[in-house]
């Protein structure tokens, strides 16, 4: 049998309990016949100041990571997406590998993650020089850039705003997010990356592509972008920046 809703796909989608800011941004770039459907990850501590606080939050995802695939496989989804992208970086290209591998086993099901998704764009666009933005402490873009770097791609400069706690990310300001995308456009970069989906990038992303003239890469649109394409769902979305509205 079909869904009524979701006909023509279901993404099952995991997130941080502390997250507020990805389930209302793949709402906002919704198509018809797919549909999303959250398992949060339980996030006791929500401390993320200094890398000890970062990696003290990452091993509360790992730890229940398992159990959040497993809820949300109830409602039987056909694909899998990550609300989440600091672990999707983590180690480098064989992190990002080895993660894709854990959700695939513990689901048997295909997954988008931040970190593919935004290599695959960038690859699109035939960029090699970037700059990237993001909440983490400076453990969170050591491995942001190893990531990068690994595939080639030279990491100018990352601005890691070094959010103190994984509710704080949500309260960062548009005019903060600009002030950043504005610094690190001025390096001479290819495109702007930005990291972590709790912060609120979609909208400006798509307003600052328009008056700096190069892609400004959302992480939450990149990851809903990979989802749709990986399958066979060719809707363009407004709104969401030239991911989604051009390819």
């Amino acid at each position: 049998m079909t869904d009524a809703l979701g006909w023509r796909r279901k993404f099952g989608v995991i997130a941080p309990s502390t997250n507020t800011i990805v389930e209302p941004d793949f709402y906002r770039m919704g198509v018809p016949g797919v549909t999303s459907h959250f398992s949060r990850i339980h996030i006791r501590d929500q401390n993320m100041a200094g890398d000890e606080g970062m990696e003290r939050l990452l091993d509360q995802i790992r730890d229940e990571i398992g159990a959040s695939c497993e809820r949300v496989m109830t409602c039987e989804p056909d694909y899998m997406v990550m609300g989440m992208s600091a672990e999707t970086f983590w180690g480098g290209v064989e992190g990002n590998r080895q993660f894709v591998k854990q959700i695939h086993d513990l689901t048997g099901l295909q997954v988008a993650t931040g970190a593919e998704a935004c290599e695959r764009a960038l690859k699109l666009y035939g960029a090699r020089r970037i700059g990237v933005v993001t909440p983490y402490q400076p453990v969170g873009d050591a491995n942001v850039r190893t990531f990068f770097s690994e595939l080639g791609f030279e990491v100018d400069k990352i601005i890691g705003l070094k959010c103190p706690t994984a509710v704080s990310i949500a309260h960062v300001t548009e005019d903060e997010l600009r002030a950043a995308i504005q610094e690190l456009a001025s390096g001479d970069v290819d495109a702007v990356i930005q990291c972590g989906t709790n912060l609120s990038m979609v909208g400006l992303a798509d307003e600052a592509e328009r008056w700096l003239g190069l892609p400004v890469i959302a992480i939450n649109a990149a990851t809903w972008w990979m989802a749709l394409r990986e399958n066979g769902i060719e809707d363009r979305v407004e709104g969401a920046g030239r991911l989604l509205r051009e390819h």
